[in-house]
Parts: C-alpha cells; sequence; structure tokens
C-alpha cells in the first residue's frame, strides 16, 4: 500500500471513501420530551427520575430538548450540518403504551412525519428500536428485562414497529448497550446508577438480564425480518470494552485478545451475539453466576447480521503480564487527558482496536461496522457573543477520526460515523449537567446554537476527510 501514490495521499490527508457514511445520533428520551402526549406512557426512565435523588439536580426528561415539537428545526440543523444519515431512537412507550398488546397509531404517526422530514431533506434514517426507556407497564407485570416475557414483547413491538414504518426505514438496529440498562439498572445489594434502578440478589439475576435482552436482540432480528416490506439492514449496537494493547508489540497484542474475553461484559454480551456462544473465559470466571441459558437460546441470539454499530468513547490499556490471565489492565494516573466525566480517558486508539478485535479475536472480519456513537462531554460555556468554543471537543473528535481512517485504511469493513450527539440533551443520572452535543440547547429558551465543533464537522463531511 505504500507504493501506491493514492493511498499515500489519503493516508496523509486523511481521506475517506466516497462512500463512507457521515451521521449524527441522538436517542428518544434524552431528546423528545412530550412525555404524556398523544397517548405515550411513563418508561422506566420517566419512573427513575421521579425518585428523589436518582438524577443530579433531579433533573427530569420531560421537555428536554422539546424535539417532539421542534423536529423540523432540528431536521433544518442536520441539512446545514450536511450529515445525510440520522440515528435516533424510538420510544416503547409511545408506540405502545401498555408495552404489549394495542399499538397508539399517534405515536407512530410522529416517526412517520419525523421520517418524512428527514427523507426531503435527503437524509437516510436510522432506527433503533430500544435506547433504554422499557415502559414501566411492563416493569410493573413482570419486572422488565428480569423475565423471558420481555423478550417476546420486544420481539411483538419490533413487529408492529417495522409493519407501519418498513415503507420508510430501511436500516433497524434492534437495541442499544445491552450492558447500561442490564448491569448498570440491575445492582446486587445496591441501588444501581440507571433505571430501573433495581436491587437484585446475585451476580446470576443481573447477567439473566443481559440474557433476556440478548434473546430481544435475536427474536428482534426475526421479527424486522418477517415484518419489512422491502429489503432491509438489521443491526445490533454495543458498547463492549476495548483493551488496547500499551505497545502494539506481539506480546501484548496477544494479551489485548485474551483480555477481551472477560474485560467488562464482552464474553456475555458481544460474544454471544457475534460468534453465538459465551466466552468460556468468561463462564468458567462467573461460576455459579452465570446464566440459565435454555437449550435453543444461543440459536436465536446468533442471528446473521448486516451489520454492527460500536459506540467508542474511550478503552483500557492493557499488557502482557506473568500471571494466570497472562495480561493486566494498567491504571491511569491523575494527569491523563480525561473530558468532563469520571469515565471519559482520552484513548482514541481504542476505537481503532476494537474495530480490530472484532475482525482478529472474534473472527468476524466481513462483519461491516459504523461507530454509532462517538463524543464527549466537555465543560462547554455560552461567551458574551453567544459562541461556544469547544475546542476540547474538536481535539477529542478529530484523533477518533484518524482512528477511523487508519481502520478504513487497513481495510477493516468499517462505513461510517455517527457523531454523538446532534444535540446537549438529557444526560440520564448526571441530567442536564453535562453536555455532549454539537449544538447548545439554551434550555429555559430552547434555542439551539451550533457550536465551533459544529462548523469543524460540518468541515469535515464537505470535504470527505479528518481537518
Amino acid at each position: 500500500m505504500a507504493s501506491d501514490p493514492i493511498a499515500r495521499s489519503a493516508m496523509a490527508s486523511y481521506q475517506f471513501p466516497d462512500t463512507f457514511m457521515w451521521g449524527a445520533a441522538t436517542a428518544a428520551y434524552q431528546i423528545e420530551g412530550a412525555i404524556d402526549e398523544d397517548g405515550r406512557t411513563p418508561s422506566v426512565w420517566d419512573t427513575f427520575t421521579d425518585l428523589p435523588g436518582r438524577v443530579l439536580n433531579d433533573d427530569t426528561g420531560a421537555i428536554a430538548c422539546d424535539h417532539y415539537h421542534r423536529y423540523v428545526e432540528d431536521v433544518a440543523l442536520m441539512a446545514r450540518l450536511g450529515i445525510k444519515h440520522y440515528r435516533f431512537s424510538l420510544a416503547w412507550s409511545r408506540i405502545m403504551p401498555d408495552g404489549r398488546g394495542q399499538v397508539n397509531e399517534a405515536g407512530i404517526d410522529f416517526y412517520r412525519r419525523l421520517v418524512d422530514c428527514l427523507r426531503d431533506h435527503g437524509i437516510t434514517p436510522h432506527a433503533t428500536l430500544f435506547h433504554w426507556d422499557s415502559p414501566q407497564a411492563l416493569e410493573d407485570l413482570y419486572g422488565s428485562w428480569r423475565s423471558r416475557e420481555m423478550a417476546q414483547d420486544f420481539a411483538d413491538y419490533a413487529t408492529a414497529v417495522v409493519s407501519r414504518l418498513g415503507d420508510r426505514i430501511t436500516h433497524w438496529m434492534t437495541i442499544n448497550e445491552i450492558v447500561c440498562f442490564t448491569h448498570l439498572g440491575y445492582g446486587v445489594g445496591k441501588v444501581p446508577p440507571h433505571a430501573p434502578g433495581t436491587v437484585v440478589r446475585s451476580q446470576k439475576e443481573v447477567w439473566q438480564t443481559s440474557h433476556h435482552a440478548l434473546l430481544a436482540h435475536g427474536l428482534a432480528c426475526q421479527a424486522i425480518r418477517a415484518a419489512s416490506a422491502t429489503p432491509c439492514s438489521v443491526a445490533l449496537v454495543d458498547n463492549f470494552s476495548v483493551p488496547v494493547p500499551i505497545a502494539e508489540s506481539p506480546d501484548h497484542i496477544a494479551a489485548a485478545k485474551r483480555a477481551f474475553h472477560t474485560l467488562g461484559t464482552n464474553g456475555g454480551i458481544i460474544f454471544p451475539a457475534l460468534t453465538g456462544a459465551y466466552s468460556p473465559l468468561l463462564l468458567e470466571q462467573l461460576g455459579a453466576d452465570a446464566p440459565d441459558i435454555h437449550a435453543d437460546d444461543l440459536n436465536t441470539i446468533f442471528q446473521p447480521l448486516d451489520a454492527l454499530g460500536f459506540n467508542v468513547y474511550t478503552g483500557n490499556y492493557v499488557r502482557a503480564a506473568d500471571n494466570a490471565q497472562g495480561f493486566e489492565v494498567l491504571p491511569l494516573s491523575a494527569s491523563y487527558p480525561r473530558l468532563n466525566m469520571p469515565w471519559l480517558w482520552v484513548v482514541p486508539t481504542a476505537l481503532y482496536w476494537g474495530i480490530r478485535h472484532m475482525s482478529e479475536t472474534l473472527g468476524r472480519g466481513n462483519l461491516p461496522l459504523f461507530i454509532s456513537e462517538n463524543g464527549c462531554a466537555a465543560e462547554d460555556i455560552l461567551t458574551p457573543a453567544g459562541e461556544v468554543i469547544d475546542c476540547d471537543r474538536i481535539f477529542y473528535l478529530r484523533q477518533h477520526l484518524k482512528a477511523a481512517h487508519r481502520a478504513v485504511q487497513e481495510g477493516y469493513p468499517l462505513h461510517g460515523y455517527f457523531l454523538w450527539s446532534l444535540l446537549d440533551n438529557f444526560e440520564w443520572a448526571w441530567g442536564y449537567t453535562r453536555r455532549f452535543g454539537l449544538t447548545y440547547i439554551d434550555y429555559p429558551t430552547q434555542a439551539r446554537i451550533p457550536k465551533a465543533s459544529f462548523n469543524w464537522y460540518c468541515e469535515c463531511i464537505r470535504q470527505n476527510r479528518v481537518v
């Protein structure tokens, strides 16, 4: 490749292929608001935010960015930005108020209006069926993800959505970040940080919730393909933990591959979804805490995918070690670069190594990939001139896009990038104190103010390269 003058030029200028998809992403509960309009019923996040002390400043998503009423303005922002692809999620309880059974056509109509507006602006919709906001009705009925019933109800919801919107949407994602609403939503002996905030008795019960979510994903893949009126793309979105070798030498690379099995929840989420089996190293580690797996569960979970969405914000440096595991995860010092979240260490090569692990560690080198989320919280301040000069966000994004470019240049099947996020929004347990958007939201007035990073990303898209 080095002898090819075209390849050398692309590497030097960080030019992406003409077919590369540039996009931005949001999630329903974080931006929509209108929590009790047009038939929508509470989600577990509505209930969670109503409990004092669960969210910083007791913020809620009741209004958020008021996107439900301002979507036309927001789509115009997308057109100004230059994106041709938009990833968003649908609110389950807006579409099925009881979580199952009757469909609320008014809820469907909102997404019809949104999708039609996107298409009118030449923007392709990419819809995520579930981004954490499960119906409170199903929590009350059987405990949400603690029950296997949740998987079938999710598949029925998928059928209802795709049979109604499949003429407009051909890019579907089943579930976003299983670990966050299972392992961070169910805690042993303590209230976990995310909804539904359920205290359980054992790690086995926690692992059972993520197993049920995997079943829901598998059944939803089947449901989408059965219900779609046209050929469509079906993807899973995961934020698997990324072990990054401290140096790219054979011993440290091998250590990173070993670490991938048991780092975070990888062995029990991305492994069964993409290989049809839990990692044996994880199962050995869990012992009696491993989830109960019924006879045909893994066949249901291991569905063919058209793509994988990879959400990446940070990573973990590892090195080879003379211990039973063969690796160790390295701590980061207080002086290591970090942006405005306790966990948001700046590890841009995690984007590259996450993609490489799909090929070399999981053996799924032919599976098309896209970055479904990448971005950062910064301490954005509105200047007296009405600007937000977020150079730190530009720094962060530039380094990650360079890592994406490296993956493309080395032949890995990375086909697109969705920046998180188009708008500042309700940041879950952090409320409105953390801003991830390219667009500053002045919440009292709902004014949209594009930041310096908005204009920078616009130029990346215009030139189809990292600028």
